[in-house]
Formats: structure tokens, C-alpha cells, sequence
């Protein structure tokens, strides 16, 4: 983009130039109102048109150093030993990524840029030797294919590492992982609560872990490690809630605005101990508890007979539900009779380790929900069983995997049903056979004619 703006200039169409960039505002918005993908097209087609030159020969020396950086940055690419990377490789190797069993745990590694994210990715796969055990969620990826990646992180055995950039901050419910590695951080705390939130959110019952890796001896790096040791602080005396208002931090001036000045002044003492005063009020436990205080839920009362009416509701919910043990009995039946494995582990939980091709086809043709998977660490049919470790899968009325069982099993024996059916009690010693039929009644009232008019 810039050397096509230089060839320009050469011709005479641009003469001068103007510097690019956004307004604080602009930033605000962007982070704020666009979704993932309407972020990474407007950071790229920033990128590529960003300069900082206002002549031609400014232009001519910018795009040379551009030049030289992209070869350095090649060069190290290619090395495959950069620092972050080789301090992610031992992460990978901690002792928390391995269950009892030596099973690998849940990984969410986050990133800001797309192109780190897919090079991270293809690592990662040559690392674990399987293709199938990263996947990736990013603004190109449509929304019903992240809902896929998504419930396949979910359920899926043998799906590990979960790639994701700001995409993944979109109300995408993680917690069935409870390690997040931070690759690259970013100059909005708002973000950085987003991303924690993935994992640590109600329904977690596994202590949350946090890796952030930050380039050593960098500007902006002292800053941000400046502000996550005060947060460690905090969070040793205030708990993990103080994650929960991290986009309030900062009343004044915003973390972005206080990582561009140390990049610009930092060498300058005066401007390196304001910055530090920023940080110390910014993440003072005092200025944390009110954060937190403003954050609390309001207390609401109600009276007797609300109550009341909210529990008779609740009954004729549950009188009107299909009660679990139903859904119970009549799915481990049709799966494995359709071709399923499944296998019971905890009490009122299963695991099932082959799904059929057949049922995989029907979620296909009938569409319901999320695409059925091929594996399922763990189900059940209770929500009280859901949130036990690890986390199950509720199947009940609208799941697709019990949807196309119901689908399958029509199509074969509905024809079965008008014929009736033949009931047998255990308890009775009879022999003689009994009929069994139901007979629907109702009453009407006749509303009486009016009388006639006698004149």
C-alpha cells in the first residue's frame, strides 16, 4: 500500500502527506461496537495505509525500514525460536496441562493478530503430532462454524487447544477449560476481562490459571507487568472478583494512552514515575473495593404472595416437563440400538465413545442446533450432573444427538405405533388379558336462544 502511494507521489498525484491514525474515540468504537471480523478488516486496512511520513523522501526512508524489518521478522519466524514461543513450549509442558491419567486439559490460548494465531496453531499441531487437537477461532470464522469449534472444544475428548482472538470475546461460553494463556496482550483492559470471563464464569468449579507473556525489557512491558503484579496483590486480598472490573481501572487516562507514553518518554524519569503513580491508584485496593461495591447486585425483596405465585409456576413447570428418567431410559436404548457406544462413568453420567455415521447424516438433513459430535467426554440427563468434573453435555428435549435418535427412530418403527401396544405388569400373576383403552369426554352448554319479540 505505502509504495504504491510513493509511486504516486513520484508521478505528482501526492506531493505531501498526511499522518495517519485514530482518535482515542475512534478506538473506543471500534473495540466497543464492531465485531471481530469488522475489527481485523479495519486493523488491516489501517496497517497498510498507516504512515507516518509527510514527504516523499520521508515516505522512500519509512518504506525502506519496513523493508528491513519484515526480512528480520522473517528471519526469526523462521528460526522458530523466538522467545515467546520457546516460553510457551514449556507452559505446554507444566504439569497443570495433564490430567491424573496423563490426559491433556482444556488449553484457550489467546491472541490479538490473526496471523500469529494461524502460526501458533500449525506449532502447536507438529508439537502434539495431531492435527485434530488444535482448532481455531478468529473474525474469518463464520458464526455458525464457531459455534461448531466451539461445542466440539466443549465435548470432544480429544479437542485440546482452543486458538482464539477477539472473536472469542463475544459471549462464547468456555468454562469447560479452566487454563488460559495470554500470548499477547492487549492495551484495552476491557479485552483482558473479556478473555478471563471465557473460563472463569458461573458454572467453574476448577481453579482458574492465567499465563501472560510479555517481551522482556520493553517499554510498554515494564508497565503492563507493573500493573499485573499490583493486580496479583489485589487479588491475593480482594480474591478473583477484582478480574471482574478490570475495564474500570482507569477513570483518567486509559491503559493504551499510558503504554503509548512509555513507549514515547519512558527514558524520561519524570514521566516513568507519573505513570507509575497512574498504575498504583488505578489498582489500589481501596479504589477496587468501590469498583467492586458499584458492581455488587442490587438486593430486591418480594413479598408473600409473589412467592407464592413464582413456586405454583414452578410446579406446573414441572408437571409439564418430560421428566429426565424418560429421556434416560429411552436414549441409551435407541443409541445403542442405532449403532452408538456408550459407556456409564460417574453416578447419572456416561461417556460415549463412538456416535454412528448414520446419526451424524441425520443431525445433517434435520439441522437442529449444533452438529452432533463424534465423541462426548461426558453426558448426562440431570442438570444437577452438568457442572461435576468433568463437564458433561445435558442432553434433553432439543439436543441434536437426542433429536436425531428421535428422527431415526420414527422413521423406522413409528409405523408401530397405530398399532398399539402391549403393556405387562410384573406384579400382577394373571393370566387373563386385559383391555386398555382411553375415552376422551367434554361438556358443552347451549347458550338458549333469545325470545321473541312479542310486539
Amino acid at each position: 500500500m505505502l509504495e504504491g502511494r510513493g509511486a504516486e507521489a513520484r508521478l505528482g498525484l501526492d506531493a505531501k502527506f498526511q499522518p495517519g491514525g485514530l482518535s482515542d474515540d475512534d478506538i473506543d468504537d471500534l473495540y466497543e461496537e464492531d465485531t471481530a471480523g469488522e475489527i481485523e478488516n479495519t486493523e488491516e486496512v489501517f496497517t497498510d495505509n498507516a504512515t507516518s511520513a509527510q514527504t516523499l523522501a520521508e515516505l522512500e526512508f519509512e518504506i525502506q525500514t519496513l523493508k528491513e524489518l519484515e526480512q528480520l521478522s522473517k528471519k526469526v519466524v523462521d528460526q522458530r525460536t523466538d522467545a515467546k514461543w520457546q516460553e510457551l513450549d514449556r507452559i505446554l509442558d507444566d504439569p497443570l496441562m495433564n490430567q491424573a491419567n496423563g490426559a491433556r486439559r482444556k488449553l484457550v490460548l489467546c491472541t490479538e493478530f490473526k496471523d500469529t494465531l494461524m502460526d501458533l496453531a500449525a506449532k502447536i499441531r507438529d508439537r502434539l503430532g495431531r492435527p485434530e487437537a488444535v482448532v481455531e477461532i478468529h473474525g474469518g470464522v463464520a458464526r455458525d462454524r464457531r459455534r461448531q469449534i466451539v461445542h466440539a472444544f466443549m465435548n470432544d475428548p480429544e479437542v485440546v487447544v482452543l486458538l482464539a482472538n477477539a472473536a472469542a470475546g463475544e459471549g462464547v461460553k468456555l468454562q469447560r477449560a479452566h487454563l488460559m494463556v495470554n500470548y499477547d496482550l492487549p492495551w484495552n483492559p476491557n479485552r483482558l476481562e473479556q478473555r478471563f470471563g471465557r473460563i472463569h464464569r458461573i458454572g467453574q468449579k476448577e481453579v482458574c490459571h492465567l499465563w501472560n507473556l510479555l517481551a522482556k525489557d520493553t517499554r510498554e512491558g515494564d508497565v503492563y507487568i507493573q500493573l499485573l503484579r499490583k493486580l496479583e496483590a489485589a487479588r491475593e486480598a480482594l480474591g478473583d472478583k477484582v478480574f471482574d472490573v478490570l475495564g474500570q481501572l482507569f477513570s483518567g487516562r486509559s491503559l493504551r494512552e499510558l503504554l503509548m507514553d512509555a513507549v514515547r518518554y519512558n527514558a524520561r524519569p519524570d514521566v516513568k514515575a507519573q505513570l507509575e503513580l497512574e498504575i498504583e491508584g488505578a489498582v489500589d485496593q481501596y479504589h477496587l473495593e468501590e469498583l467492586l461495591a458499584q458492581r455488587a447486585l442490587v438486593r430486591q425483596g418480594m413479598d408473600a404472595a409473589t412467592v407464592e405465585q413464582l413456586r405454583q409456576q414452578m410446579e406446573r413447570a414441572m408437571a409439564r416437563r418430560i421428566h429426565p428418567h424418560y429421556v434416560h431410559d429411552f436414549f441409551i436404548e435407541a443409541f445403542r440400538r442405532l449403532g452408538g457406544k456408550l459407556n456409564p462413568r460417574e453416578k447419572g453420567r456416561y461417556e460415549i465413545t463412538y456416535v454412528p455415521p448414520l446419526l451424524l447424516d441425520r443431525n445433517q438433513q434435520i439441522g437442529v442446533g449444533v452438529p452432533v459430535q463424534g465423541r462426548y467426554e461426558r453426558i448426562c440427563f440431570e442438570k444437577e450432573h452438568v457442572a461435576d468434573s468433568p463437564r458433561a453435555e445435558l442432553v434433553s428435549p432439543g439436543h441434536p444427538l437426542l433429536e436425531a435418535c428421535i428422527s431415526l427412530v420414527v422413521e423406522r418403527d413409528g409405523s408401530v405405533l397405530g398399532q398399539g401396544a402391549v403393556l405387562i405388569d410384573e406384579r400382577d400373576l394373571g393370566s387373563e388379558p386385559r383391555l386398555l383403552f382411553c375415552l376422551e369426554h367434554a361438556c358443552k352448554t347451549a347458550a338458549r336462544p333469545a325470545p321473541a319479540n312479542s310486539n
